[in-house]
């Protein structure tokens, strides 16, 4: 069974809880970063992208960048704007984004349960971005943003976080994109614990690089002796996420753009034509079915059906793999998207215009348009021990990062 793990987290005091609270990390790029904290000295950005307070050009893996993450998370913990519990705590985290609701539990979960396959992946993690979230793990000495995981519905569960929701917040502020950010601590930690000891696994579905870096980490620390994930066990053996019941997910679609193809737009709607049948030019560019994409190519939107595979796992029938067996890998030679060069991907929340934009502007030949992967295949895919294509989900509304952060420096010190 999962493991929910209280923690004393650091967190802002909540007269400066929207000062403080940022995007995370990997929705944006450093430039974007610098913009959103200029003249926001408060900023949790200063913690997740360090970079903006050194030169500009920087290499972000630079040896000063590492540095200046971990004097930058000292300060947020030593700060007058800042608190730490006085005990170990659990939360509910609200999220309110275009009137739809997704609540979840804030604790932690445990490197073991990682390490063992209790917390599933659904996809591959790339050596370069590990080894650079790791390093800020170690060097920060402190995981300074959560990762987002789902788990079958349990009525157990339920009740217990509807029940803390009853006391009044910690935090409830509206942040600049529109989305409404709530957290109460639970009073009675052990409940909800027990509840969550009937949840057999759970599923990793954004930040499967934070938590192999998690897994590492702990690794570095215990000199590479076995994982524990006993109550009493260093807390660097553990690292936060928020824990979301599946039928609280919501899913978006995850588009693809094509750089170059091996022949003019025309001639390769041809070729679609001739293999698949292509409804031309369509007013609609959101597929309505799973099972259809659209392309916007040669000046016009299209619509396609995908061909069944005749694969029988889940992974096989995700509408990203089909695309991949049928389109990208025979006509386009892209057998490793993620990898290869002539392919990148756009986040839903950017909706098609972007993706129209980018093809009218020369900087794509073709833009494709996905219908979203739905939560039950990626848990179905996570069960059967099968990864997803690279991304296949895009997960909205976004945690805000700074909110509650796990610091676990005294336990390294003691160790030391």
């Amino acid at each position: 069974m999962a493991t929910l793990h209280p923690f004393r987290a650091v967190r802002p005091d909540p007269a400066y809880v929207e000062e403080i609270a940022s995007v995370p990390y990997d929705v944006i790029n450093t430039e974007e970063a610098r913009e959103l904290a200029e003249g926001k000295p408060k900023s949790f950005l200063h913690v997740i992208r360090p970079e903006i307070d050194l030169e500009e050009g920087i290499d972000e893996h630079a040896d000063a960048v590492y540095a200046q993450g971990a004097k930058n998370l000292r300060a947020f913990v030593n700060d007058d704007d800042t608190l730490q519990e006085q005990g170990p705590s659990v939360y509910v985290y609200r999220l309110i984004m275009d009137g739809r609701e997704q609540t979840g539990i804030f604790g932690c979960v445990s490197v073991e349960d990682y390490d063992n396959e209790v917390i599933l992946k659904h996809e591959k993690t790339r050596p370069v971005k590990e080894d650079d979230r790791t390093r800020h793990i170690v060097e920060q000495q402190a995981h300074a943003e959560p990762v987002m995981l789902t788990f079958r519905d349990d009525p157990a569960v339920e009740t217990e976080m509807r029940a803390a929701m009853q006391d009044t917040p910690l935090y409830d502020f509206t942040a600049e994109d529109g989305v409404q950010h709530t957290i109460w601590r639970v009073a009675d930690p052990a409940a909800l614990v027990d509840a969550f000891g009937s949840v057999p696994n759970l599923y990793v579905a954004d930040g499967h690089h934070r938590c192999k870096a998690a897994s590492r980490a702990a690794e570095h620390y215990r000199g590479g002796s076995t994982a524990s994930a006993d109550s009493d066990a260093p807390e660097y053996e553990f690292f936060p996420a928020v824990l979301f019941p599946m039928g609280m997910m919501h899913i978006m679609a995850y588009n693809r753009v094509v750089f170059d193809l091996p022949v003019s737009p025309g001639a390769f709607l041809t070729q679609l034509n001739d293999a698949y049948e292509i409804e031309r030019v369509v007013s609609d560019p959101v597929p309505q079915t799973k099972g259809t994409v659209c392309l916007y190519l040669d000046g016009a939107w299209h619509r396609m059906a995908l061909p069944e595979s005749e694969g029988d796992r889940s992974v096989d029938q995700l509408d990203v793999a089909r695309l991949s067996e049928f389109v990208l890998e025979p006509m386009l030679d892209i057998t490793d998207p993620r990898r290869d060069a002539n392919i990148d991907f756009v986040g839903g929340i950017r909706g098609t215009g972007e993706l129209e934009t980018r093809v009218r502007d020369g900087r794509a030949a073709l833009a494709i348009s996905m219908y979203p992967t739905a939560i039950e295949e990626l848990l179905d895919v996570s069960d059967e021990g099968d990864l997803m294509p690279p991304k296949s989900t895009w997960f909205e509304p976004k945690l805000r990062s700074g909110l509650l952060v796990h610091d676990f420096a005294g336990d390294v010190q003691r160790a030391e």
